[in-house]
């Protein structure tokens, strides 16, 4: 996410806080498990979504300029490293970005901090690809 200034108000604060952030991480999740349209995506995950639903949260909140309960609990968040035993090629960038976009229109995500929030999300599931496929 780029600054904001200390007068305008956080994506964090303008998406409405912790309970928005975990609303709209329930509802990618939620939306990931349940959507055909995301089944390779899903398919990284393993088992269980509740540790990346965990996760996410906590980057979200920080990424976001709110608490950095992420970097608190696990320090720096080094995104690629940590997703490298992943494979991510097109298919799943695509999808990551298509689910959340989905779950912020779903959950009410003003458009213009959408628009903004989709092109850094662009930015950084592109950087995460570790394949070509």
């Amino acid at each position: 996410m780029t600054e904001t200034s200390s007068s305008e108000p956080t994506p964090f604060e303008r998406i409405g806080g912790e309970a928005a952030v975990r609303r709209l991480v329930d509802r990618f999740y939620d939306l990931m498990d349940l959507e055909p349209a995301y089944t390779a995506l899903r398919a990284v995950h393993g088992n269980t979504l509740d540790s990346a639903r965990l996760k996410l949260f906590l980057f979200l909140c920080g990424w976001l300029g709110g608490p950095a309960y992420y970097e608190e609990r696990y320090g720096h968040p080094r995104l690629r490293m940590r997703h490298f035993p992943y494979a991510i090629g097109i298919r799943e960038r695509d999808e990551w970005l298509a689910c959340m976009n989905q779950a912020m229109t779903e959950t009410g995500v003003d458009e213009a901090l959408r628009t903004r929030l989709a092109q850094s999300f662009h930015q950084t599931a592109d950087w995460m690809r570790n394949t070509h496929g």
